[in-house]
């Protein structure tokens, strides 16, 4: 009778500390169905976010990427536009644009464009958007004045402009009426004006896009902030300097990175006012007018993929040197870290 007890308990024993049949890990056979059920969730949502960023990731690659990769395998030969390319050069069109003195007056005229760009439309943006911002009569009117230039079309804005400006053209003819002729100048072809001509036919056409922004960002500010202020005492400029300005620099950030790259691209209203040839006597010549003339004008196209890829990687540098140091504080509070849990 001892041993069948003595038995009865070593099978007790084993049979407590074996795995039943059908659960393999020995474990409570309801959690496979949850890991399952969890799995399938990662696998749908991988499978949403592929569907709904595919599309635009094959356009990113198709007419970003792609061009630009095909334009620095262009950039290595000597290519006239048509035919495979077969005249190997390495990188001697990357450096006759370095040695090229043409290329570092435009890269000059381009970068005195940004600055000035910055310089005179930021303050003149941010008082417009102040004055606006008031309740003042016909704000809504004044508004839509000043954000229709920026909807015009290049084309019409630079030929309207190219009409009105030369010598011969309506504003000195409306100066000569008002007995101001002395004060006419061929706007368009004299050296010491045509960069201000520039600057201000840009002033005029994007001014509304910069005041549009600034507006956007002053009406996101809370009214209590500039209640508690004055309540303390604080002046009207004191406000706009402590808090106006302060909050209204992420938005004033943004706004400074849009006008740098359309800056380093600016294209169309040169090549509308003035073309190729007299932007270049006149300075008001950029790195796109100067990849245009050399490339496809010249029939270069090798020479002209290679500045693409010049501007491109100069392009890219300022962005990154821009987000790095500037736009840094504004990327840090936008991303949201993952806990653990």
């Amino acid at each position: 009778m001892s041993d069948t007890l003595g038995t009865d308990m070593v099978s007790g024993r084993q049979s407590q500390g074996t795995p039943r049949a059908g659960d393999a890990d020995g474990s409570a056979s309801p959690a496979s169905p949850r890991a399952a059920a969890r799995r399938r969730g990662r696998a749908m949502m991988r499978l949403e976010i592929a569907f709904l960023s595919g599309p635009a990731i094959i356009m990113f690659l198709a007419f970003v990427i792609f061009p630009v990769a095909l334009a620095a395998y262009y950039g290595f030969y000597r290519w006239h536009g048509y035919g495979p390319p077969t005249e190997w050069v390495g990188f001697n069109n990357y450096k006759l644009i370095l040695e090229d003195p043409a290329f570092h007056d435009v890269m000059k005229h381009t970068f005195m464009i940004l600055g000035l760009s910055l310089v005179v439309q930021g303050p003149l943006a941010i008082a417009m958007a102040l004055l606006l911002n008031q309740k003042i009569r016909g704000r809504s009117a004044i508004r839509v004045l000043i954000f229709v230039p920026y909807i015009i079309s290049e084309v019409i804005v630079g030929t309207g402009w190219s009409l009105m400006l030369p010598e011969s053209g309506a504003l000195n003819g409306l100066l000569s009426n008002a007995g101001l002729g002395f004060l006419g100048a061929d706007w368009l072809a004299d050296p010491d004006l045509a960069i201000w001509t520039l600057l201000g036919i840009i002033t005029w056409k994007y001014i509304g896009f910069a005041v549009i922004l600034m507006l956007a960002g002053l009406q996101s500010i809370p009214d209590e902030l500039f209640e508690a202020a004055a309540i303390d005492g604080a002046s009207y400029w004191q406000i706009q300097r402590r808090i106006t300005l302060p909050l209204l620099g992420p938005t004033i950030r943004i706004w400074a990175f849009l006008s740098i790259i359309g800056s380093l691209q600016l294209f169309d209203l040169v090549y509308i006012i003035w073309g190729p040839d007299v932007a270049g006597i006149a300075g008001t010549s950029t790195m796109a007018i100067y990849m245009d003339a050399q490339g496809r004008s010249a029939g270069n196209y090798g020479y002209g993929s290679a500045i693409a890829v010049v501007m491109f990687l100069i392009s890219l540098v300022v962005a990154l040197i821009y987000q790095r140091f500037v736009l840094r504080r504004d990327l840090r509070g936008a991303v949201t870290e993952g806990t653990n849990r």
